[in-house]
């Protein structure tokens, strides 16, 4: 059936078995994050335009990639680019401010950007968060960073890499960026269009540019200006994940897209993926909470994106769904075989049966594609309230009673409570 309705440029469609690889992975983040004392937060997929133009007004994301529109009631909103800014929107909004510090809350949540589209780029994608408020102990960022990594691992890529710098802060930052935009006007005529931009805007971008390689080179480093506390900030955070085990090293060209952030800043990559490819980021934004009309509020979290990971885990993350059985019947026991496979779910097993009418051959055959074990019921091999149990892998079969909590027992010593199955 040819059509012209498709789906949207720049979007995908998820089908099994990576519909299965995501969810897994989505079960692993969910779990590590309890494990670090975070709690699932949902926002909504489009927040008031306000939120984000507050908060990253000069970043690519908020100028050129929003989705906004006005509803019938004049009300500008924009679908939700990312997921920080909405988090502490509802941090002040449901007044989390007093609940006791810090606040630890993570998301899972499509994101929508209109960029151009390209190799793991989506104008719809998937993002796995956490943000930490109230606390500004290095400690806190420690534990963001180790949470992001545990997950990494955990999902396949063993002994990730954290890149790390310090943009310093109010007292420390201005004077760096002041020597940044002196050393890019002295070369303002050679250097990139974009560049031209960021050092009117936004001159901390400009250490970002993958064009003018050499300047970014020569420019100066932050180090060389930051204040006492934020030294002392980053070097004890790095101790930490050291001594936790974690693989830091500081980056001294790194910066980030978004014009929140404050002192810490990081990225996730590894080896096997090359220095220059950076799965995921994240960092500090003390002033965040503050310019959504909440209280000074320290904060720090990261965002990862889950289709670059699944592209750079591969077949690291096996696929796997639940093995089950399969109710298949002789003819004219189409009622027994569906009454049977409800009775087996009940039990807790997943069970599949056959609602097409076909012959118990076709059913037979369909369950070696979805299932562990047969049922079937009606076979002439078995005596009147019994029924043939088959292992599909290994062709064993018995017969024994129709009753589902023996077939659900014998399921279970056969292949194990809540057992699963590679797909291939």
């Amino acid at each position: 059936m040819r059509t012209e309705l498709k789906r949207p440029r720049g979007t995908q469609d998820i089908l099994a078995p990576e519909s299965w690889r995501v969810e897994q992975l989505r079960r692993l983040a969910f779990d590590t994050a309890r494990q670090f004392g975070f709690d699932p937060l949902e926002t909504p997929a489009f927040e008031q335009s306000a939120v984000f133009l507050k908060v990253g007004e000069s970043t690519d994301v908020v100028q050129h990639e929003r989705y906004a529109f006005t509803d019938v009631g004049g009300v500008s909103l924009t679908l939700r680019p990312e997921g920080t800014a909405a988090v502490a929107r509802a941090y002040v909004e449901n007044g989390l401010y007093n609940a006791p510090q810090p606040v630890r809350l993570f998301y899972w949540a499509p994101m929508f950007r209109r960029e151009r589209p390209q190799a793991l780029r989506y104008r719809q994608h998937t993002q796995f968060g956490a943000e930490m408020f109230g606390v500004e102990d290095p400690a806190a960022d420690a534990e963001v960073m180790l949470l992001s990594t545990r997950v990494v691992s955990l999902a396949g890529l063993t002994d990730p890499v954290i890149r790390v710098n310090s943009l310093g802060c109010h007292q420390c930052r201005p004077a760096y960026r002041q020597a940044l935009v002196a050393y890019y006007r002295d070369r303002e005529p050679s250097i990139c269009q974009d560049c031209r931009v960021r050092l009117e805007q936004n001159p901390l971008r400009l250490l970002d540019c993958k064009v003018d390689v050499e300047a970014r080179a020569g420019a100066p480093d932050i180090a060389d200006y930051w204040c006492t506390a934020c030294r002392a900030h980053l070097d004890r955070l790095m101790e930490l994940v050291l001594l936790a085990g974690g693989i830091i090293r500081r980056d001294s060209r790194l910066v980030r897209g978004f014009d929140y952030y404050s002192r810490t800043v990081f990225e996730v990559g590894h080896p096997q993926l090359g220095d220059a490819t950076a799965l995921f980021g994240g960092g500090r934004y003390d002033g965040l909470v503050e310019s959504l009309d909440g209280p000074n509020t320290p904060g720090v979290g990261f965002g990862i994106g889950v289709e670059r990971l699944l592209s750079a885990l591969g077949g690291r993350l096996p696929v796997y769904s639940v093995a089950g059985c399969y109710v298949a019947h002789q003819p004219g026991y189409e009622t027994e075989a569906f009454a049977l496979a409800e009775r087996l779910r009940q039990q807790g097993l997943v069970c599949y049966s056959d609602v097409m009418g076909r012959s118990l051959k076709a059913q037979i055959r369909d369950a070696g594609r979805r299932a562990g074990a047969a049922v079937i019921v009606g076979s002439e091999a078995v005596g009147p309230g019994e029924v043939m149990v088959r292992n599909l892998a290994t062709g064993e079969q018995e017969a024994m009673a129709g009753d589902p909590l023996a077939i659900a027992a014998w399921y279970n010593r056969k292949f194990g409570t809540n057992s699963t199955a590679v797909v291939r």
